[in-house]
């Protein structure tokens, strides 16, 4: 997302926080970013980040709203807990009192996103990243869903209710932007409603990252892993739902489970679960597209993607 934000305002976001004089600061946008409004930050020799978020009345998928919020405890805790590289955060701040948005402020991490550097060599990269969602899956919680300060569900007791909440919110936001008819919502709740009983599986909630993709993995000039970026999207539950939109990214090579070093389940079972977990990483763009990007084009081709899974997969 690229938004114009007077300077003066944002370096004084920056000065609140690390107590500089704001003429010493210096911002640079960032290209790469989606969601939030990225600025890398230099003050007397410090290196940090500024995100801010988007405006309240933007189109948000139902677990977007504020989700910010949620990055500071999940910062502190990989940080604690693990050695997955992620970035100190300095400050969250919701006051709202320089600029009408959250925002953000974090170490800058080195290197660059994967999808922009030229390494010759991936697999060492990916082997790395298996390790880090490895750990991070290590992370466990007696409860499950979107568990973070944005607060976007009620957190479930188990994952077969969470997951059956998140299907019908999407699903909702879908109808939201006119893509799905009340018809088409209910035809695909019933869908998860026969295949329910696949989702009862052991096990605690695990964190999961949700949005790793080669933008948001960055690399140094000798191709090592220096940081895993965009927590806000984070959830606890099946890290099956992890491996669907790994799939969909391209990140899960022979590499990349060879540092995860653990077998994936190959089942019919795991199968059906997949593609509804596909599913809920591909209908998404739907929303992305017509609510924020104003692309019905783009929206039509997302959902006719997400009905030729669904044929394959069940009309049989």
């Amino acid at each position: 997302m690229v938004e114009k934000f007077e300077h003066t305002n944002l370096a004084e976001c920056v000065r609140r926080h690390v107590g500089r004089p704001a003429a010493t600061i210096e911002l640079e946008p960032i290209s790469t970013g989606k969601f939030n409004t990225g600025y890398f930050v230099t003050s007397d020799g410090d290196e940090l980040v500024l995100r801010v978020a988007p405006p309240a009345d933007s189109v948000f998928l139902f677990y977007e709203r504020d989700m910010m919020r949620q990055e500071p405890g999940i910062h502190r805790l990989l940080l604690e807990e693990t050695d997955v590289p992620v970035a100190e955060i300095i400050a969250y701040d919701d006051s709202h009192d320089v600029i009408d948005r959250d925002f953000i402020l974090m170490r800058r991490l080195p290197g660059t996103p994967l999808s922009q550097a030229p390494v010759a060599d991936a697999e060492p990269v990916m082997r790395r990243v298996g390790e880090c969602l490895a750990q991070t899956h290590s992370l466990t919680a007696d409860r499950y869903g979107y568990l973070g300060e944005h607060r976007p569900m009620e957190p479930a007791d188990n994952w077969v209710d969470a997951f059956a909440v998140m299907w019908r919110k999407l699903l909702d936001d879908i109808v939201g932007v006119g893509h799905y008819s009340t018809a088409e919502r209910d035809d695909l709740v019933g869908l998860l409603d026969r295949h329910i009983e696949l989702f009862d599986r052991p096990g605690p909630a695990r964190l999961l990252h949700m949005d790793v993709w080669a933008q948001n993995i960055l690399v140094d000039d000798a191709g090592r892993l220096t940081g895993l970026v965009d927590w806000d999207r984070a959830l606890w539950g099946d890290p099956e739902i992890e491996f669907a939109v790994l799939d969909y990214c391209g990140i899960s090579t022979p590499a990349f489970w060879r540092g995860y070093g653990r077998p994936r389940d190959e089942s019919q079972e795991a199968r059906i679960r997949n593609v509804f977990y596909l599913l809920y990483e591909l209908q998404k763009y739907i929303v992305i597209r017509e609510g924020r990007g104003h692309d019905s084009r783009a929206a039509r081709g997302y959902k006719q993607q997400a009905q030729k899974i669904i044929h394959r997969a069940f009309d049989k």
